[in-house]
Formats: structure tokens, sequence, C-alpha cells
């Protein structure tokens, strides 16, 4: 008995090592997938439901194999929602640890750029036409409150987290440009800064010119000197929400409205754009000029001048 029961052992022991080790083999050998494989894993998927999208993809040949493999290394409670791109041939084990940390393979990203001098009006159109985003935008944010810059965004990603990001960044550079303003400015807050920023980033395309252009609203701001700038009348035609396309008619330059600033003295009631982090600093950090005047010249920039005489001449 001793003999055959010591037989039984030494066979269910070999059995068991073979089973063992052609287990280990699929977790660890070469998958099946003969191609780059993109795979998406939902918010809230747990391993089962992991198991079962990586072999409805290809990717895994054996979701049972898989799930314990990820529970024999303890990786069952790290899965992370994403999008993934798998190389061909992924093994299990580095299926899994894509999921896990993404050290075996590359997280999908989108990018979305908000261009400096856009409107709100502007940058929610390009947000709501993501669609790897998800969910509403919960309110308009205000004008000149977001970021322009490139932002990376993942697959399942929110509209609102979005907004919310371009509204902290910018909120960081103002509370930034602010601490460090100059003395003597003819303005009195942050939201007057982004205000006058948004002028001169619609003023200007000539990163060069920033601070002479904020010398000439801040000049004319010290004198009590009407701002007479065009792209604030133009905000008041369009109210950010398309380009004008025209020039500026008579009427329009006469008629009253909180962003015509041939007619009201002072900055303008809102920001017209959103003002990118250099013209942000020259609003808070001018130029030390005597221009009271500026016309464009025709290569891109501008000609300033100090009287109206000498700006006549310009024109």
């Amino acid at each position: 008995i001793a003999a055959n029961a010591l037989t039984i052992f030494i066979v269910l022991g070999v059995i068991l090592a073979g089973v063992i080790g052609w287990g280990v083999n699929q977790w660890t050998g070469e998958g099946p997938a003969q191609a780059p494989v993109q795979v998406m894993v939902p918010k809230g998927a747990n391993l089962t439901r992991t198991s079962e999208i990586l072999e409805d993809a290809g990717v895994i040949a054996d979701a049972r194999i898989f799930r314990l493999g990820a529970r024999y290394e303890k990786l069952a409670g790290r899965i992370q929602a994403g999008e993934f791109l798998m190389p061909a041939g992924i093994s299990m084990q580095a299926a899994m640890r894509c999921v896990v940390d993404q050290t075996t393979c590359e997280r999908v990203t989108y990018r979305i750029t908000v261009v400096e001098g856009s409107t709100v009006w502007q940058v929610i159109q390009q947000v709501e036409a993501m669609d790897v985003l998800t969910g509403e935008i919960a309110e308009m944010p205000a004008e000149g409150t977001l970021a322009p810059e490139t932002y990376q965004v993942n697959r399942g990603d929110t509209r609102q987290a979005l907004i919310t990001r371009m509204q902290a960044e910018q909120a960081r550079i103002l509370d930034e440009a602010w601490a460090n303003r100059a003395d003597d400015l003819p303005i009195s807050n942050k939201a007057e800064a982004l205000i006058l920023a948004s002028l001169i980033e619609k003023e200007t395309g000539v990163p060069e010119e920033r601070g002479a252009v904020a010398s000439v609203f801040e000049n004319r701001l010290k004198r009590g000197m009407k701002l007479q700038t065009d792209p604030a009348v133009i905000y008041g035609v369009t109210e950010g929400k398309a380009p004008l396309g025209r020039g500026l008619r008579r009427s329009e330059l006469d008629a009253p409205t909180p962003w015509n600033t041939y007619i009201i003295p002072g900055l303008p009631e809102t920001p017209i754009a959103n003002p990118g982090r250099a013209s942000i600093q020259a609003a808070v950090n001018p130029e030390e000029t005597d221009f009271l005047y500026f016309v464009a010249d025709g290569t891109g920039g501008h000609a300033f001048g100090r009287t109206l005489a000498e700006h006549n001449r310009n024109v």
C-alpha cells in the first residue's frame, strides 16, 4: 500500500509540475496577437471584465489563466482604466502589467490645443467636438479664464474635468504674474490684468511687440484716454462666437456696448479672448515708453507714435 501510495504521489507530483509549468509558460510566453492591438479598459472594469476584453481582442488566449496569474502576482486590484496600445505577441503577464502601470505598453492619449487669443466659445466648440471625451460642460466659463496650451486627455475623461484643468492653469499663471507685477500700474486687480492681457493678445501677433502694446494701453489709462482698440469693438459685435470677416462699420464704432473702447472710458467689461502667458506678463510688466498710439505697418507689426502728429504720419 505504501509503495503504491508513493507511486501515486510521484505521478501526481509530476502531473502537477507539468500543469504548473504549462500554466507559467502560458502566463509568460508569447501571446496570440499578430499585430499591435488597441484595447479600451473602461472605468470600473474588474479583473474578470478586463480578462474578457483582452481575450475578445485576441491579446490573450485564455482568460482563466490570465486571472490566475494576475491573482498569483497580486495585481488584480490595481487595474487602471484607459486606452492601451499592446505590442504584437505580448504575453499575459506583460498585458496585465500594461493595464496596471503601462511599463510594457503605451497608453493612448489625445491632444487638444487651445490657441492664444481664441475665445471661450471657440474652445468649448473644440472640447465638445472631441468624441473621446464624455459628459457635458456644467456652465460656460468666463471669458479669458482658459489657459492657451496643449492638453493631453485620455478616452473617457470628462469634458468638465478638462475645462477645470484649463481654468486652474490660467488662474495659476495669472496669480504668478500678478505676484511679480511692476509698480505704479493703472490696473488694480487680477481681473483687470486679465482684461488688459486679452487686448494685448488680440492686438499683436508679434511676440516682441507685446511689451510696447501694453505700454500704449497703460499710458492711455494713466492719462484718462480712451483705448480705442478695434478687437474689443469686434468682440462686442460677435460676442466671440465667430470671426467678423470684414471691416468694422461706422455704425458699429458708434454703437454703445460694454466692449466699445471708442465710447467707454477705461477697460472693457470683460476679457475679449483667452490670453497666453506672455500677454499676461506684458500686462503686468509693460515696457517703459512714451507711446500713446500704434498702427499696423503692413508687415505684421506696428508703428508706434508718441504724439497724434507722429501717429498720423505713421498712418
